[in-house]
């Protein structure tokens, strides 16, 4: 391989990276393409199916892809950004849409720090409560 194609390649500015230590209380960076997508999860440490199942971990997804519902559109790059609260992979509490990444890198941040402070919504994301779960999750928020 060519050393200098290689040098050729762009590089991500270092503030177009999720840092870590800007999300809301709990929750990790799970993963991060270089300059593209990210996920990050609310306390992986307690969704493991013992005391929260593993499907409910709430997620939050930093992408640039399609949102049309065909298979394989996600796959295709637009130049629109999206972000986007899961609380299980077909509940959806939140989704906006952003110009640039470093608008929705905010998004990203402002969302998981509302999470954790209890000021997102999520019982209305479900058309079916599940009362049990979410008091248990409103503990694990709220610390009551």
């Amino acid at each position: 391989m060519n050393d200098d194609a290689a040098d050729d390649r762009p590089t991500p500015d270092a503030d177009q990276s999720v840092d870590p230590a800007t999300l809301g209380e709990g929750w990790r960076l799970w993963n991060e393409e270089p300059g593209g997508r990210a996920i990050v999860v609310y306390r992986p440490d307690v969704f493991d199916a013992d005391r929260f199942p593993a499907p409910c971990l709430p997620t939050v997804y930093l992408t640039n892809g399609s949102r049309r519902a065909r298979p394989g559109s996600g796959q295709r790059r637009t130049d629109e950004w999206h972000v986007t609260l899961f609380l299980e992979p077909e509940v959806e509490a939140e989704s906006r849409s952003f110009d640039g990444r470093d608008a929705a890198l905010e998004a990203l941040r402002d969302v998981t720090e509302r999470f954790a402070a209890g000021d997102v919504d999520y019982r209305g994301a479900y058309q079916v409560p599940r009362e049990t779960y979410l008091d248990e999750l409103d503990t694990l928020i709220r610390g009551e």
